[in-house]
């Protein structure tokens, strides 16, 4: 089955966020897929998607210091392990460079255990920050540089 990766459209983050058990399960992560970030930030605002609809996908923005921001990243259930998300990753990496990244950033929850091994097989740092999304609201946060 060939997947092709392309810039999200808002349509896109519907579609997904309709079948939003089959990306994320049980955890309720539909406030966090802001619209704006698609519309604003589109050409690192990415889908992973093949005869079978969006498999995945990764909503990112490039801030003005030159980091390019991972805010959401997600493949659906049936295409786990597949290394889409390394690909969705590599895509992102790539766009972001165009626009000027020098490094890359994302975060999670300090319960995450599986976003935490995801980020450092794909070779980020991984720091414990204190109040990080206000008090008492710990993060662990990933950085590396764009390379």
């Amino acid at each position: 089955m060939a997947v092709h990766i392309a810039p999200a459209q808002v349509t896109d983050i519907l579609q997904v966020l309709a079948d939003h058990p089959r990306y994320w399960g049980e955890r309720d992560l539909r406030g966090l897929h802001l619209l704006a970030l698609v519309q604003e930030f589109g050409e690192t605002c990415l889908v992973a998607r093949s005869d079978d609809g969006i498999l995945g996908y990764l909503i990112g923005f490039v801030t003005p210091g030159g980091t390019g921001y991972v805010h959401l990243i997600a493949t659906r259930d049936d295409a786990r392990g597949s290394g889409l998300g390394r690909e969705l990753y590599g895509a992102f990496t790539e766009a972001a460079r165009r626009q000027g990244a020098v490094r890359l950033k994302a975060i999670t929850s300090l319960g995450n255990k599986g976003s935490v091994a995801f980020h450092r097989s794909l070779g980020f740092e991984v720091n414990v920050e204190a109040d990080y999304n206000g008090p008492g609201e710990d993060r662990v946060v990933f950085s590396r540089a764009v390379g």
